[in-house]
């Protein structure tokens, strides 16, 4: 190990205790860095979201007099990407149900309309019917594994880690 000699109290310092304080006063500010990160990254997303959803509600009445199908599957996909925003905000963990639910919502958009414009419809409608089983399955296996193998209790926010004594 490194030691070297202090001039002014002519002690000797182990260097690597001189890391470990290091690391161990600035742990608190890259923590509290990512957490501002983090907030700003879900309010841009969820203020993103609210006015893409508004847009699109203004867009929606200037095209046609009624909503369609479609229109409402779009406006369920935002309200999804809201309550995934919100979710996360309240317990930091990401809902992965979550986007497979906006990913059956867009692929069912999407067939909706490759239905309404393709005639006939080919095997492309089967390919687009057998993503959305393969996400419902995959949804299936989420909630199955969740439901069987339930995660351990969220410890309380602080600034110490995993690798902080006591």
């Amino acid at each position: 190990m490194a030691e070297r000699r202090d001039p002014k109290t002519s002690r000797s310092l182990d260097l690597a205790s001189v890391g470990e304080a290091w690391h161990r006063n600035l742990r608190p500010i890259g923590t509290l860095l990512v957490d501002i990160f983090h907030y700003v990254g879900l309010f841009l997303i969820g203020a993103a979201t609210v006015w893409a959803a508004g847009w699109s509600f203004v867009e929606m009445f200037k095209k046609q007099p009624h909503a369609s199908i479609d229109d409402l599957l779009l406006l369920f996909i935002f309200l999804e990407i809201g309550a995934m925003v919100g979710i996360y905000f309240k317990t930091n963990h990401m809902p992965v149900r979550f986007l497979i639910y906006v990913a059956i919502t867009a692929v069912t958009r999407h067939l909706i309309t490759f239905v309404n414009h393709t005639q006939p419809p080919g095997p492309e409608l089967l390919i687009v019917s057998g993503t959305i089983l393969l996400l419902a399955l995959a949804l299936l296996c989420i909630r199955y594994a969740s439901y069987s193998y339930p995660t351990e209790a969220v410890r309380p926010a602080s600034f110490k880690t995993d690798v902080d004594p006591g």
